[in-house]
């Protein structure tokens, strides 16, 4: 049984367009002009217990809006939504203490206090023990490494540090279901790389539930195996990661070492496919997947070959290719 069921999900949004200057303002008291922007527009999808799926999109494209329809913040236009057998925006007292969100630009934690004081008054929220508590606090710090930073005022810790503690607020009740918006936003690669072993781990042993935005693909490479990717609101692809290389990058790159390229012209090069790059000892080349076993053994039969390599589209260029169309 599905823990995540998405059907025809829609939410819009109507907004006031004012016009510009005093006038415009005046005239806003008596007739005002809106506009209405749909956000999210008939969503579908399933994920079951224990996956941990990445969310994919441009800005605008519908993502933190879906999550925070899931998450009970927001109310839909349309649809219906099923997580944990609950539904979100009901706000049912079963539901909250089973999920977490974790929004990458918004704190949860008490600015002006230690952070410790704002996980102890998380843990009274939600009635856990205090020995499970210190337990809990010791092996997520531990793992974070923030054990000496959990008596420090949160508006003095740095970026990275403020999301580790996040991170251990909203896990503290040990969730089913955690929604994850650009946890790793800002962080440095050494945050971003503790960040992601501590979520792949939380998802291996606790089998968590996971639904992942983010913008960073070395995240989503790390972590998924599946991704959802959402544009102008809508389901674009949901699939395997490694299905997006094969569905919408319809090449491979050839990159072949010679003695000499110099003898080989671009001209010559071409009935082998794009030449992308030339160096005097290497060619790369932009070859149609269906006919790199064919070019291959050309290259070798015509050319003073000394190594031959073939390499896939990055999965970022891919994607950038994706948002671009």
């Amino acid at each position: 049984m599905p823990v995540i069921e998405v059907n025809g999900l829609t939410k819009a949004f109507r907004t006031y367009k004012k016009q510009p200057g005093f006038a415009g303002a005046v005239k806003g008291l008596f007739h005002r002009q809106y506009e209405q922007t749909v956000a999210v527009n008939d969503v579908h999808f399933q994920i079951e217990p224990g996956e941990l799926v990445g969310f994919l999109g441009p800005n605008g494209a519908g993502k933190t809006t879906t999550l925070k329809m899931l998450a009970g913040l927001l109310y839909p236009t349309g649809g219906s939504a099923r997580v944990l057998d609950y539904t979100p925006w009901e706000r049912a007292d079963g539901y909250r203490r089973q999920f977490a969100l974790v929004l990458g630009q918004k704190n949860q934690l008490w600015w002006d206090l230690p952070a410790r004081e704002s996980l102890e008054l998380n843990a009274k929220i939600y009635g856990i023990p205090p020995d499970r508590f210190e337990r809990t606090v010791a092996e997520m710090s531990e793992l974070l490494a923030v054990q000496e930073k959990l008596n420090v005022s949160v508006r003095e810790l740095s970026l990275g540090e403020r999301m580790k503690m996040e991170l251990i607020a909203s896990l503290l009740h040990q969730p089913r279901v955690l929604f994850l918006d650009e946890p790793t936003i800002g962080l440095d690669v050494v945050s971003q790389k503790t960040v992601r072993e501590f979520i792949r781990r939380h998802n291996a042993e606790q089998k968590t539930t996971i639904l992942l935005t983010s913008h960073y693909m070395a995240d989503i490479q790390a972590l998924c195996r599946r991704v959802i990717i959402i544009d102008h609101g809508k389901i674009f692809f949901d699939g395997r990661l490694d299905e997006i290389v094969d569905r919408f990058a319809d090449f491979k790159f050839v990159t072949i070492q010679c003695a000499s390229t110099e003898a080989h012209p671009n001209e010559d090069l071409s009935r082998y496919g794009e030449v992308v790059e030339k160096t005097p000892n290497a060619i790369t080349l932009k070859v149609k997947r269906d006919r790199v076993i064919a070019v291959c053994k050309s290259l070798l039969d015509d050319l003073p070959v000394t190594d031959i390599d073939i390499q896939e589209v990055p999965i970022e260029d891919v994607i950038r290719q994706i948002f671009a169309r």
